[in-house]
């Protein structure tokens, strides 16, 4: 396959911004530096209402956004945790994916603010995720959810949390319905043969990768920890079915149809995307990327089924 021309597009587009240079970057500097580019990409589809909210969280408040479908509840559940290679980004830069989810899976997304690194490194996005999950087995009912329809969603460093998430509910016994990763990190420990081929020149870089994992590790983090790399788990049976979408130019792309195999080989059910042309983050890019919203479709059919409905 080629690049997609739109994603071609895309990569002139963020060639006007200086490049990060991680060998001096800060965390600080980085999240500086990607500020306002989601002002680029299309705002999502329209919600019947959403509403911020904080919960108890082992580092204190945990801010969460919960995005309402105009269909009646109870509602199924998606937990929901964004991108950003464990360092930056947040609600408002995943509102557009959480938005078009909540709408076309009709199903009511909570998107969960977790801690970032280096200033909170792992594992304290892990004990956010589970802290959020607690409190939705807890408070469905009070939200308009259904507590025994929950799904987990996530993309790149979120796709990690969420399938390191549905390891620890199997381990608690907590039945989930589905698990959707969208180009997900699953090995921090070693570097797939995609790092060496889509490591440069593609948006996300092999480079840059070094560097998140490096931050989100620095607090002394064992890269081959289960809850860092999901991938290194040595058990997949009994896991939640899984929707894992890969991009073919993405260098995160082995190591997440990697984690579909291990699913399968485990009798796990896991169904995998391979996006062609297409980069990693591709999914948040709606507007410039129309396979953004063709994705987005795809993921929400996936959710639906899992939930056992179907778009009224």
């Amino acid at each position: 396959m080629t690049l997609d021309p739109h994603v071609e597009g895309m990569l002139k587009a963020l060639a006007a911004y200086a490049a990060p240079d991680f060998s001096t970057m800060t965390a600080t500097g980085y999240r500086a530096g990607i500020a306002g580019r989601d002002g680029l990409l299309g705002p999502g589809d329209t919600v019947a209402r959403s509403e911020d909210r904080e919960i108890a969280g082992p580092g204190g408040p945990l801010k969460l956004r919960l995005y309402y479908p105009d269909v009646p509840g109870p509602l199924p559940l998606t937990l929901f945790f964004h991108g950003g290679g464990f360092v930056a980004c947040g609600l408002d830069t995943h509102d557009n994916i959480c938005r078009c989810l909540a709408v076309r899976a009709q199903t009511l997304v909570v998107s969960v603010d977790y801690r970032l690194a280096p200033e909170a490194p792992f594992p304290a996005a892990v004990h956010d995720a589970m802290a959020a999950l607690e409190w939705l087995r807890a408070h469905a009912g009070e939200i308009g959810g259904d507590a025994q329809r929950i799904a987990l969603a996530g993309d790149s460093a979120g796709g990690n949390l969420a399938a390191v998430l549905a390891q620890q509910a199997r381990a608690r016994g907590w039945s989930l319905q589905h698990q959707l990763l969208m180009y997900p990190v699953t090995d921090l420990a070693e570097e797939s043969a995609s790092y060496a081929a889509c490591g440069q020149g593609y948006f996300l870089t092999a480079e840059g990768l070094r560097w998140f994992r490096a931050q989100y590790l620095s607090g002394g983090g064992d890269a081959t920890d289960p809850r860092a790399s999901p991938l290194r788990a040595k058990d997949f049976g009994g896991l939640a079915p899984a929707t894992i979408v890969t991009a073919e130019y993405d260098p995160l792309r082995d190591e997440g149809e990697a984690y579909a195999l291990s699913l399968r080989l485990a009798g796990v059910p896991a169904v995998l995307q391979r996006w062609p042309g297409q980069i990693h983050g591709f999914i948040s890019m709606l507007g410039p990327i129309p396979a953004a919203d063709a994705a987005l479709d795809f993921a929400a059919a996936e959710l639906r089924r899992a939930f056992g409905s179907q778009a009224r």
